[in-house]
């Protein structure tokens, strides 16, 4: 950084006393060494996390305690993040600027300074919100840019003299990107931030937060179920005042504004320390360090019957809980032992850390082979469940048997009604991704309820809970809930999982058989039909080459037609997946390739929006079966001549040089 480009400096500052005066001074500063030097350290550790100046009079700190203090947090394992970020973070005038900060004086009482800045590439949000490379996050102004442009992007009465959660997952780079978005709130004339404690949030908590506290909106720092680390990923999210993550018309402002942006507005305040619970002021600006667990469980107790839940972990019911290393360790403890009393050595890699211990927080069979290792094993427990690194996904298993996400929506929406007190009237509607089986379709048909296929994105299923029409979806990348918030919810899925595991054996005595996993998706299947599922993840693809199977695949569904054959399969339709949202009109559009055949199977195709580097290429693979007797089959088995004419027809080899899936679900 070329600090002498910024010792000609202008400060403004609008006099508080008479907001329709102001005073202006030049300051044409002395070329000696000592008065650049000081200026250059004042410029460099404005916003550094590590700098902690004494507030100026203007912006004189105060603690208020809290109203209460749980020991859950004490108690529970809540993050010591071993690795601590050995990169001092600041938001300084863009390097190629000319132009130095400006300083003035806001009626929050604090100094707001004006950092001048530039246009950052590839600021544009995927399905959920924006995720890269913690290093890409590192550079000069990269976050500090995109908190700015959402700022911009909003109108002000949704945020000025408001309220703002913050929370993450606890990885790699949180606690300093939560300081730098508590200083540019501030900039932005926020009137209060509520952040969880060492900045510990789950997603579904912080829309828990954001409902009940009726505030104006939230963050989320989080990559979702990408790896942590100083070499791994980071993400940011904006969730709305419903609790849902931003509408489109809202993201694609921010990327909009990504690209003209010119000038952040931070305001000059100290670090906060958000290891002790209680209330940080700023003149009439204020940071709240909140319970991480305390709202989000009390919304639970009020879905569920925490009662018969516990009453099923008293009978010969083995339960196991792996939280990934990841936020869901915060949750757990105080939720499933202290609660529900569940043994503690029911839960598995239940300490957050920074890098999830080295591993790869994605509940799914490949990257929770541990937990699917033992329920798998000889006299392996009964249930067994795993969260991701922000604790919105889930992986349900019994013993030697795996729910896929599919069924376990359709199975928790065809018996919500018995076994869950939140929908003893009936579920309002269902819904799904468009890639996600058909299993909840033939639910909603049954039970004569209002049924959605949406695109592959959470935010998609906001509308309609908002208008009414929804109560339970899902999709099939391990995303199940509710609207009782606007998010899914992992520990929301195994609750409900295990209110149907307690309703079925509601009248069993210790000793006596239970009615297991396997016994309830049996009984479904036989009741609905099985629909055989499977997902082929290809991680890391070259963009390029991804993006031009996609492009062949348009032109090849284009000119196809009902009745086409391939190969034993006769096509129905062929179309890349548009929605028409039903609530306000709102269209979605190239959400996926679909090859619907007579027979009611389906192949998709779709570039994830949820990765951090190159692409990834996702195909699903669908075949209905309603012989109860071909019910037992292997799905991979059952699906492989569908699965290999999918690998035929996209040419994937070809265009992106993959042998083989790097996840199979």
């Amino acid at each position: 950084m070329d600090f002498p480009n910024l010792f000609e400096s202008v400060s403004i500052q609008r006099l508080k006393s008479s907001p329709t005066s102001s005073t202006l001074s030049l300051s044409t500063l002395c070329n000696t060494n000592s008065r650049k030097m000081a200026l250059s350290l004042r410029l460099h550790n404005l916003l550094s996390p590590t700098f902690r100046p004494k507030p100026p009079p203007s912006s004189k700190a105060t603690l208020s305690p809290p109203n209460q203090s749980l020991s859950l947090l004490s108690s529970s394992p809540l993050p010591h993040l071993l690795l601590k970020a050995s990169h001092s973070l600041t938001i300084r005038a863009a390097s190629s600027s000319s132009s130095s900060p400006t300083t003035v004086a806001d009626p929050q009482g604090i100094k707001i300074n004006l950092v001048p800045t530039k246009p950052i590439e590839g600021q544009k949000t995927g399905t959920s919100g924006l995720r890269k490379k913690v290093k890409v996050f590192q550079q000069e102004n990269y976050l500090a840019n995109w908190i700015q442009a959402l700022f911009d992007s909003l109108p002000s009465e949704d945020y000025k003299n408001g309220v703002l959660v913050l929370g993450g997952d606890g990885r790699y780079f949180n606690r300093e990107a939560a300081q730098i978005i508590i200083k540019i709130a501030a900039g932005n004339g926020v009137g209060k931030i509520l952040v969880g404690k060492e900045g510990i949030l789950s997603t579904p908590a912080v829309s828990a937060v954001i409902r009940k506290k009726k505030a104006n909106g939230g963050f989320i720092m989080s990559a979702s179920h990408n790896p942590g680390g100083p070499d791994y990923d980071w993400g940011i999210k904006f969730n709305y005042n419903s609790g849902q993550p931003a509408p489109e018309s809202i993201t694609d402002k921010i990327y909009g504004n990504t690209l003209s942006i010119s000038e952040i507005k931070v305001a000059d305040i100290a670090d906060v320390d958000l290891s002790t619970l209680g209330v940080v002021k700023y003149g009439n600006f204020s940071v709240e360090v909140v319970d991480p667990v305390s709202d989000y469980l009390e919304l639970l107790e009020n879905v569920f019957d925490f009662q018969l839940i516990k009453s099923l972990l008293q009978l010969d019911f083995r339960f196991m809980f792996d939280a990934m290393h990841a936020v869901t360790g915060a949750y757990a403890k105080p939720i499933f032992v202290d609660k529900l009393g569940a043994s503690p050595d029911s839960i598995s890699n239940g300490v957050p850390l920074e890098d999830f211990g080295h591993g790869h927080p994605d509940p799914n069979l490949t990257y929770a082979k541990d937990l699917v290792d033992i329920l798998y094993s000889e006299n392996g427990p009964d249930f067994g469940a795993a969260s991701d690194g922000d604790g919105d996904r889930n992986m349900i298993l019994g013993r030697s048997f795996f729910v896929t996400p599919s069924d376990s929506v359709a199975i928790i929406a065809a018996n919500a009604q018995e076994a869950i007190p939140y929908f003893r009237g009936g579920p309002k509607g269902l819904a799904r991704s468009m890639p996600t089986s058909g299993a909840l379709d033939r639910v909603a048909e049954k039970l004569k309820l209002p049924f959605f296929e949406v695109p592959t994105g959470w935010k998609f299923f906001g509308n309609l809970m908002d208008a009414g029409k929804l109560s339970i979806c899902g999709e099939e990348s391990f995303g199940t809930g509710s609207d009782h918030i606007r998010e899914k919810d992992g520990i929301w899925a195994v609750l409900a999982w295990l209110s149907i595991i307690a309703y079925r054996n509601k009248d069993k005595k210790r000793g006596e058989k239970l009615v297991s996993v396997s016994d309830v998706v049996k009984e479904h299947w036989a009741t609905y039909g099985r629909n055989f599922f499977s997902r082929y993840d290809y991680e890391e693809c070259e963009s390029a080459g991804a993006s031009k199977m996609i492009d062949y695949l348009r032109e090849l569904i284009s000119s196809s037609r009902t009745g086409d054959k391939y190969g034993n399969y006769v096509l129905q339709f062929a179309d890349d997946f548009t929605y028409t949202d039903p609530v306000d009109g709102s269209v979605a559009s190239k959400q996926g390739v679909r090859f619907v055949f007579t027979d009611g199977s389906r192949i998709i195709y779709r570039l994830s929006g949820t990765g951090s580097a190159g692409a990834t290429v996702r195909i699903y693979i669908e075949q209905y079966e309603p012989d109860a007797s071909k019910h037992d089959a292997d799905a991979q088995m059952a699906l492989k001549p569908l699965i290999d004419l999918a690998l035929s027809v996209s040419k994937l080899k070809e265009f992106t040089g993959k042998e083989k899936p790097t996840v199979i679900t």
